[in-house]
């Protein structure tokens, strides 16, 4: 049994965290597993939607502590292993961000520590109404620092710190209200609610998304006028496209694009 599913259907590719008797924690296995996938996505042009979910009763718990716990028999403490897994981890959720499809986080359940960190780096997210959000390791005297750095970029900072130094959960409907995540639905749509949502992403124009993805990350980080010149210039290679001059000429032409990619 594999530890992560892969199934396609059309544009959309469907990556299922397989570890249910573990809640999809982030073993070493599903890290590299994960970051092998999204490796190949990368460089898969026929693939514009990405959603990724868990089975089971969870969507993630997190890192797997029995090996972290294993990991600290080493003779340094475990320093070196856990300095290679969080950089691990990390790369992983960055690679999410680097990929030029949009990826959705279904979510149901509990996300909970690196979990709730997989759910903030996912470019959007659908939850199940119920699913609990946290960032709990607060409670076992781990601060969730690393988990903190996608937290804190989705939501507002009072809120995020509260998260992280409680140690307490937040519902479906409050992550909405906050932003971690795009729209709470009922348990029985949360399937066919992700997949609408990734058939609408999945039907723009690759390239575009593409381009806009990157420039959405890129022009976050600064300041207002440097925000807007490189946009500025992101406008111009996009219009200089094939596909976005047919798209416009579409527009104007009461007709559907027929476009190449």
């Amino acid at each position: 049994m594999a530890i992560l599913e892969r199934n396609d259907t059309g544009a959309i590719a469907h990556l299922k965290m397989n570890a249910p008797e573990r809640l999809n924690a982030l073993s070493d296995e599903m890290l590299a597993a994960l970051q092998a996938q999204f490796d190949e996505l990368r460089e898969d042009r026929s693939i514009r939607a990405v959603i990724l979910s868990g089975a089971g009763k969870a969507f993630c718990a997190g890192h797997d502590l029995k090996q972290m716990t294993a990991g600290r028999q080493a003779e340094d403490g475990g320093r070196a292993y856990f300095k290679d897994l969080f950089d691990r981890c990390a790369r992983m959720m960055m690679s999410i961000q680097l990929l030029p499809q949009p990826v959705i986080a279904q979510v149901h359940g509990i996300a909970t520590a690196a979990g709730c960190q997989l759910v903030a780096s996912c470019d959007l997210a659908v939850a199940a109404e119920g699913t609990r959000f946290g960032v709990n390791g607060v409670n076992i005297g781990l601060f969730c620092s690393t988990p903190m750095v996608a937290l804190s970029r989705n939501i507002p900072r009072k809120h995020a710190f509260e998260m992280l130094t409680t140690g307490q959960f937040i519902e479906a409907g409050r992550a909405v209200e906050l932003g971690l995540v795009n729209r709470a639905v009922p348990v029985e749509a949360l399937e066919e609610e992700t997949r609408a949502l990734a058939e609408t992403l999945a039907s723009k124009l690759g390239a575009a998304v593409k381009i806009g993805k990157q420039a959405f990350y890129q022009q976050i980080q600064m300041p207002l006028d440097q925000a807007y010149a490189y946009t500025g210039d992101v406008m111009v290679e996009n219009m200089l496209y094939r596909d976005t001059e047919e798209g416009i000429s579409a527009f104007i032409e009461k007709r559907d694009p027929d476009w190449s990619q």
